[in-house]
């Protein structure tokens, strides 16, 4: 049976066609009558979580950028002013917002003379994990079972992803990097286990036909991309009779959900098509369903996951934003000097401002995923109060390839166990694995007595 109508629907229901399925959003008929307690509730809607990595710090790491609050504001508490700050476009959001500022993140260092230069090549490993990766360029990797990883791990085994794992730039490579590091360790922000690192899609496509593309053959997800409809087309009869037995606010938010579908389908579409036409391209190596340009490829993204969310395929994302040594240039930022030229700034009051011009401009990033995830109802609430954003860098100054004072912020409701509206700066010397653990006991992990190289929680504001 495809789906099952009637008084009550379940919530893992799919529209099956030809190399299609496709998820439903909450619905009324699928939330059962009488209410649930708070902890049964919070057990049966668990926080979603989407993990950023921003990679190569941030100009306000930089001894003087911190002077002049480039990136944490200088107030604590809850009266600060984001003005000079590279969270600026996140001011509307406040609300949703945590700074954690002043954390260390010393299992990026090295820890013998041989290490000594690879900052590069092990701290992607090192932000989710929190644990000093393996010196290998071999297969006998071992780091540390990654934040993402343990909140999939318990959360995530009831849906049909437990977690997805994206990148915006061409990060899989292959064999040694430098400094005798294996390239997993920089192409990698997800850990299973330590010895398990997961791969990484760029391309919206790949995204896309996982979510909604699962079932059938090859060859029936081939020739229904060859006709160029809509992956709703081989389930229309499907949506017909379901709408028969809704009633009309849940066919209201079910014709709002697939119109989401079908137009962030026909935008890769039009991205295939346009990369496909013989037209020079900026980026020649990238998939055809890569956009050239950065922000369009940021918001297809951002809408593969806000849809994964509101169809609970899955609830959890890690998501690389860029590679430490990219050449990228952001003219939309207001500097037109490549991102890791930009980054190693000499500690030129003028180079580290055109760094913060391109760290301001990723940030400008996160408010579109925000207002899709507070447009997604359910029940009386909307999914931005039901998820956690981790946005962060495992370096600080890039200029001297250092893990002091690191980039940190958190966006989202948690499901009411996160304050919003703060500013917490840490104790010098503070691991950012403390934070980690506050935000791990957060999500629903209170068994939890450390993470990585933790010494104790760092108090996180609120907590219910």
């Amino acid at each position: 049976m495809e789906f099952i109508t009637g008084k009550h629907l379940e919530r893992r229901t799919f529209l099956k066609g030809m190399g299609a399925t496709v998820a439903l959003p909450l619905l009324e008929a699928m939330v059962p009558a009488g209410r649930l307690g708070a902890s049964m509730a919070r057990r049966a809607d668990p926080t979603r979580l989407v993990a950023i990595e921003m990679v190569h710090g941030a100009a306000g790491s930089n001894e003087w950028g911190a002077t002049q609050n480039l990136w944490a504001p200088a107030a604590v508490g809850h009266e600060f002013d984001l003005t000079p700050s590279a969270l600026l476009p996140l001011d509307p959001w406040r609300e949703y917002l945590t700074i954690i500022s002043n954390t260390d993140v010393r299992m990026a260092e090295p820890f013998t003379a041989k290490e000594i230069g690879g900052d590069h090549f092990r701290s992607s490993a090192v932000f989710l994990t929190q644990s000093h990766p393996k010196q290998t360029e071999g297969s006998d990797v071992y780091a540390g079972t990654s934040l993402d990883q343990i909140h999939a791990h318990r959360f995530g085994q009831d849906t049909p992803i437990p977690s997805m794992q994206l990148c915006i730039e061409n990060i899989n490579q292959s064999g040694g990097c430098a400094y005798g590091y294996t390239c997993v360790y920089t192409d990698s922000i997800s850990w299973a286990s330590p010895t398990e690192p997961l791969p990484v899609i760029r391309d919206p496509r790949v995204a896309f036909e996982q979510l909604f593309g699962v079932g059938g053959t090859k060859a029936e997800r081939e020739f229904r991309r060859r006709t160029s409809g809509s992956i709703l087309d081989w389930v229309t009869g499907r949506i017909a009779q379901l709408e028969r037995e809704l009633g009309p606010n849940d066919r209201e938010r079910l014709d709002r959900y697939l119109q989401d579908v079908r137009e962030l389908e026909r935008r890769i579409q039009t991205v295939e098509a346009r990369n496909l036409s013989g037209q020079e391209r900026e980026l020649p190596e990238a998939p055809a369903g890569v956009p050239d340009l950065f922000e369009e490829h940021m918001k297809l993204m951002w809408d593969v996951q806000a849809l994964a969310f509101a169809s609970d395929v899955t609830r959890v994302f890690s998501f690389k934003m860029s590679r430490d040594s990219s050449a990228r240039v952001f003219p939309e930022s207001g500097t037109d000097r490549p991102f890791h030229p930009a980054s190693h700034h000499g500690g030129r009051e003028s180079a580290i401002q055109d760094f913060h011009l391109i760290n301001r401009y990723h940030v400008s990033m996160l408010p579109y995923f925000l207002e899709k995830l507070k447009s997604i109802q359910e029940g009386d609430t909307h999914m931005l109060d039901k998820t956690m954003i981790i946005y962060g860098s495992p370096m600080g100054d890039p200029n001297l390839h250092n893990h002091r004072r690191n980039p940190l912020i958190v966006l989202g409701g948690a499901n009411g166990r996160l304050e919003g509206n703060l500013h917490l700066k840490a104790p010098d010397g503070t691991p950012m694995s403390n934070a980690m653990l506050g935000l791990l006991h957060r999500l629903g992990h209170d068994d939890m007595t450390s993470f990585g190289d933790s010494t104790s929680e760092l108090g996180l504001g609120r907590k219910v």
